[in-house]
């Protein structure tokens, strides 16, 4: 789509102007070629490849494949069934045979006619795939979060910024007008001035079993580990729902490849409170937490906690990681899973995927004038990402918003481990005077492995 279907588009309009000089022959060219009316022209579609097509990644894969001016062309996975399954669905959506498979991303990222790539492979993978595609001149759709430390976020952020990468991040919430409405609402003031933001989310699971067992043979378990600490590989740590029986996924809850759903999860509402309030939440902070951790088995990550933030701003954010607490549910009149609450000094305005509620209730029913802050609008986080690409714009979900807040999820990850106050400077972006949490920003890698 970049120089190289320029130079196809270059071409054609060299053979019009031609036909056109010579007054000769009639020149055809089939409306396939042309794109036809509604249609868009091979030559100008986006070609992309998928690195990651499990659960998460394979519904990313299914929204490109459902775009005109997008082309999957490739899907990369270290597991051969998932292999097998994408390159299946990639086939039959385009009547043919032509989706490539890999096992090596490095692979797939050689390929000089792939313009964008979809990362959706498990965390600790994030960072190292996308600074590759991003290296290789490729545009990238992160699934969330970035990575497993603000070492890995830091280093993407630059190499984005350093080879113009456009970049989406995969909270994808910012693509729904329920959140964008209630964000407008706080932006404007229509809440007052806002003092205290609640924030919710599930917790990790516990559990796990320990029992060493070999890896599915259809997995390349040494490339799965990649650069996390080798483990001896235990019963359903590296696939999910093969099998009856199997209990899901567990990886996302062992620290060795994630930060936990403190992280996983939590960023999806800590980014419409940052979307809503980012002048409020971006300034130096003190940030405190505690957690519970499981007693037994291979999950280790964080299955509740309390985290408080009190920025200099006057800004107090609370985020919990349990399904919202009683107090608030009884004051927001919902409560689902995970949500975004904002107080003000004349109203709350809460939102969740579920619904949006208000008090005054009559803030729902209120119009964004013209002439009012109006927020990025976007009904598709892959379109979005597509049509960035060709203006080449910030995308609604760009690298600087998604530091912000993997930065936010990473810091109470920390507190939470640490279960004391910290003070956090967003200019240096370290912590003060602790230099054990500051050894916390970054992670060692396996060899050969590194940024």
């Amino acid at each position: 789509m970049k120089g190289r279907k320029q130079t196809r588009r270059r071409f054609l309009k060299m053979l019009g102007a031609g036909a056109a000089a010579g007054a000769a022959l009639p020149c055809v060219v089939p409306s396939l070629v042309l794109g036809g009316k509604g249609r868009v022209a091979p030559s100008d579609r986006i070609t992309i490849g998928c690195i990651g097509v499990g659960n998460q990644g394979a519904g990313v894969m299914r929204n490109f494949l459902g775009q005109d001016s997008a082309r999957v062309v490739a899907v990369c996975d270290v597991n051969a069934r998932r292999q097998a399954v994408g390159k299946d669905h990639v086939n039959r959506r385009y009547g043919g045979s032509g989706c490539a498979v890999y096992r090596d991303f490095r692979e797939l990222l050689a390929r000089d006619d792939i313009d964008a790539v979809l990362v959706a492979t498990p965390d600790h993978w994030h960072v190292l795939i996308a600074l590759a595609a991003v290296r290789a001149g490729k545009d990238v759709y992160l699934e969330k979060p970035i990575g497993v430390s603000i070492a890995e976020a830091q280093a993407l952020r630059a190499a984005v910024r350093r080879y113009g990468a456009v970049f989406q991040f995969g909270t994808q919430q910012r693509s729904n007008s329920r959140f964008r409405l209630a964000c407008e609402l706080v932006r404007n003031g229509r809440i007052g001035k806002v003092h205290t933001v609640n924030v919710w989310s599930p917790g990790s699971r516990s559990g796990g079993s320990l029992e060493v067992v070999p890896a599915p043979k259809e997995v390349d378990y040494d490339m799965w580990v990649g650069p996390a600490p080798f483990s001896p590989h235990t019963r359903h740590r590296c696939t999910n729902r093969f099998a009856p029986g199997d209990p899901g996924k567990i990886w996302p809850f062992i620290s060795d490849y994630c930060v936990g759903w403190i992280s996983g999860w939590g960023i999806h509402p800590l980014d419409v409170a940052m979307w809503g309030v980012p002048e409020g939440l971006s300034g130096p902070l003190e940030i405190s937490g505690k957690g519970v951790f499981p007693a037994d088995g291979v999950c280790d990550t964080a299955t509740d906690w309390d985290v408080a933030v009190r920025c200099d701003t006057g800004v107090t954010l609370n985020f919990t990681g349990q399904p919202a607490p009683g107090e608030w549910r009884r004051r927001y009149g919902r409560g689902g899973a995970h949500g975004t609450a904002f107080e003000g000094t004349e109203g709350w305005v809460q939102v969740d995927r579920g619904g949006t509620s208000a008090h005054p209730k009559t803030l729902l029913r209120s119009a964004i004038a013209r002439d009012e802050i109006h927020l990025y609008r976007s009904t598709s986080h892959v379109k979005n990402f597509l049509d960035c690409i060709r203006t080449r714009a910030d995308t609604i979900s760009p690298i600087d918003a998604a530091v912000a807040v993997d930065t936010l999820c990473q810091i109470s990850a920390i507190a939470v481990r640490l279960q004391r106050r910290l003070k956090w400077n967003p200019a240096n972006e370290r912590f003060d005077g602790d230099q054990t949490a500051n050894g916390m920003l970054t992670r060692a890698m396996r060899s050969p492995w590194h940024l």
